[in-house]
């Protein structure tokens, strides 16, 4: 790739940003337990969703410690229509984390970032970009799209060679502008169905999914405090995936937990009644 061709599919895309900027309350700051939560919301849910919970959850647990101290009932309980509520719970337990490992500072380094629940390649990665403006390019759906269309790439390309391009036309020093210019290009200009680009993964439909009854059952036990499989079982009797197993996926990643010789069902950590 020449410096010219570089410098020129920079300045279209900074001309871009320049002129149709979108505005999100995590991108007016550079604390990095915010920009991480942010990041983490911001992994299967719209922006415009997330938009309007940020404020809420950073009221509630302002930092990596009130997150930390924070019972699982009120983490789901704020992170409650955001969807996959395991991001919710892996959030919490990264906080827990972060506290043990690093003293209740969210790490700068990707390598140290990635270790921690919840964190994949991409938000260890975006964390660090958004937060501390490091040079290092971060490629999430938008910005594959993006590099693909306008630098003519194989959509066949591997993530690691992508990363590699992605690596070559990041402009130094300006590292969260550029990563803010490509989701804005890719979310408003350079959209999948313009360009016919296919996403890696494609999210199911969720309505009557298995996603869809773990987030009804996780609602119930929020709201009831607790409920027998029994009564969960004949609740949801008409679940095609079987509520059986949903209730014991959601054991096995501690999420509820069961106990008492009536099989009783609440979300996990709560004290005994």
């Amino acid at each position: 790739m020449n410096t010219a061709l570089v410098e020129a599919f920079q300045a279209k895309i900074f001309d871009f940003y320049e002129k149709n900027r979108r505005s999100f309350p995590w991108r007016l700051t550079t604390d990095r337990y915010a920009v991480m939560v942010s990041e983490v919301m911001l992994q299967q849910t719209q922006a415009d969703r997330v938009a309007s919970r940020f404020a809420r959850w950073l009221e509630r647990f302002p930092d990596v410690r009130s997150l930390a101290s924070a019972s699982l009932r009120e983490v789901l309980e704020e992170w409650s229509g955001l969807g996959y509520n395991g991001r919710g719970q892996r959030l919490h337990r990264a906080a827990a984390m972060i506290i043990e490992r690093y003293g209740g500072e969210v790490p700068a380094e990707p390598a140290q970032l990635i270790e921690l629940p919840g964190i994949g390649v991409y938000t260890s990665r975006s964390i660090p970009v958004f937060a501390d403006n490091l040079d290092i390019a971060a490629v999430d759906t938008n910005i594959r799209r993006v590099l693909i269309h306008e630098l003519n790439l194989s959509e066949s390309i591997t993530p690691k060679a992508l990363l590699d391009v992605a690596e070559v036309v990041l402009p130094k020093g300006r590292s969260r502008d550029w990563h803010n210019a490509l989701m804005d290009y890719g979310a408003m200009e350079l959209t999948g169905k313009k360009t016919g680009i296919a996403p890696l993964t494609k999210q199911s439909s969720f309505k009557g999914s298995r996603r869809w009854y773990r987030g009804a059952l996780l609602r119930e036990l929020i709201a009831a405090g607790e409920l027998s499989r029994e009564a969960v079982e004949e609740r949801y009797a008409d679940c095609p995936h079987g509520i059986g197993s949903i209730v014991d996926s959601l054991v096995m990643e501690s999420m509820i937990e069961e106990y008492g010789e009536q099989r009783m069902l609440r979300i996990a950590g709560e004290n005994s009644p």
